[in-house]
């Protein structure tokens, strides 16, 4: 497994929140992927541990987003949100993660 090579506390991090939208529901039934909100530094290779070991389940593979932050004003204040990173993971056939389990 590839968690071995990465540290378990750094793992841990990787992942901030499943994206739970109505695009990312569309392409979990179409392409069977997993929307997940990561830190802007994660590698794939992190991001395909982190999976691995948090939910107990095997990763085909993993496609990242690099998402600019929208420019928003208060006023005659102009200001940027922060920058995200988004990852699609695919699982293997078979594979499965459920959130609402996981949860309780």
């Amino acid at each position: 497994m590839s968690a071995i090579k990465h540290s378990e506390e750094r793992l841990m991090k990787v992942l901030l929140a499943p994206v739970i939208s109505e695009k990312a529901t569309m392409v979990a039934e179409q392409r069977e992927q997993i929307m997940f909100k990561v830190l802007p530094d994660a590698t794939k290779p992190e991001i395909k541990a982190a999976v691995e070991l948090l939910f107990k389940v095997e990763v085909e593979s993993v496609q990242t987003v690099n998402r600019e932050g929208k420019v928003k004003r208060s006023g005659r204040f102009v200001g940027r949100r922060n920058h995200t990173k988004r990852a699609y993971v695919c699982l293997k056939p078979g594979q499965e993660i459920n959130f609402v389990e996981e949860a309780k």
